[in-house]
């Protein structure tokens, strides 16, 4: 059971992904009933079969992924795919001249990802806010004194999980993100914001990438991006300035909470229910 395997091994990196089985079998198919494959943005682990079938079952999977990544937690899925000359086959022909059901499961992480880089006044304040939720929360920072368990004593014992990371380049720690991670940047340090952005959209499959300043800076940091090769739709992905526009304040207190409350959509997602036949 090659799919047992890889399963256990992606939800212990808490990888999004979805299960697909084959549920029911009539006539010929290309696998028995039973059969399973894993579907995560980047891969396929095992198989349902090849051809028009696993390519429709993979491109239906991810599409439930890119509905994870926008904020929403889709239901179980149920599709019925003909292996008929005449039946519908965006990636080619399948005449086994069966029909089998697909079920489509997606396997999240229990708790959502978020990492602040920079625990300065506002990124203190985020984290306490965060905190309360039943979250990963993934403390970065290139200053000792941030990270001392007396500065974050107010966190402690709550609902987070707390992931604190000293480092003098903070832009690594992106490496060990899990998939679907949302980020904050608010470094002491302009350099260190554009590092830690430069690393996040290197990498496809993370979440919310929010980077707290004005208009002028966000206008600045685009400029040095377009620089550094990224095109225009890359840049678009982050979010500048953050924060809902409706709380009001330039408190680290108002700030984090119209902050949080810009995040709360994407932590505690709303369940979709779609099903259909193929």
């Amino acid at each position: 059971m090659r799919w047992l395997e890889h399963l256990t091994a992606l939800t212990q990196q808490q990888t999004p992904l979805v299960m697909v089985t084959l549920v029911h079998v009539r006539g010929h198919a290309p696998r028995e009933a039973g059969a399973k494959m894993l579907v995560t943005q980047e891969a396929v682990y095992d198989t349902i079969g090849g051809g028009n079938l696993e390519h429709t079952a993979i491109a239906l999977a991810r599409a439930m992924l890119a509905a994870v990544r926008a904020g929403q937690r889709p239901a179980p899925q149920t599709h019925t795919v003909r292996l008929t000359e005449n039946a519908p086959a965006e990636y080619g022909q399948q005449c086994c001249g069966g029909e089998v059901t697909l079920l489509l499961e997606p396997v999240l992480s229990a708790r959502p990802s978020v990492a602040i880089f920079g625990l300065g006044h506002v990124g203190l304040a985020l984290a306490t806010v965060l905190s309360i939720l039943p979250i990963e929360l993934w403390l970065v920072d290139s200053r000792r004194e941030r990270l001392e368990p007396l500065h974050l004593a107010s966190l402690e014992g709550r609902s987070a999980r707390l992931h604190p990371h000293l480092t003098p380049l903070p832009e690594t720690v992106l490496q060990e993100l899990p998939s679907g991670s949302h980020l904050l940047v608010m470094t002491p340090d302009h350099a260190e914001d554009l590092a830690v952005l430069e690393a996040a959209l290197r990498r496809a499959d993370l979440g919310f990438i929010g980077l707290i300043g004005s208009s002028t800076k966000w206008a600045n940091f685009q400029r040095k991006l377009q620089q550094q090769g990224f095109l225009r739709e890359q840049i678009a992905r982050i979010t500048c300035p953050i924060g809902l526009p409706q709380v009001p304040g330039k408190t680290p207190e108002a700030i984090a909470i119209a902050t949080a409350a810009q995040l709360v959509p994407l932590l505690l997602p709303t369940t979709q229910t779609p099903n259909e036949s193929v």
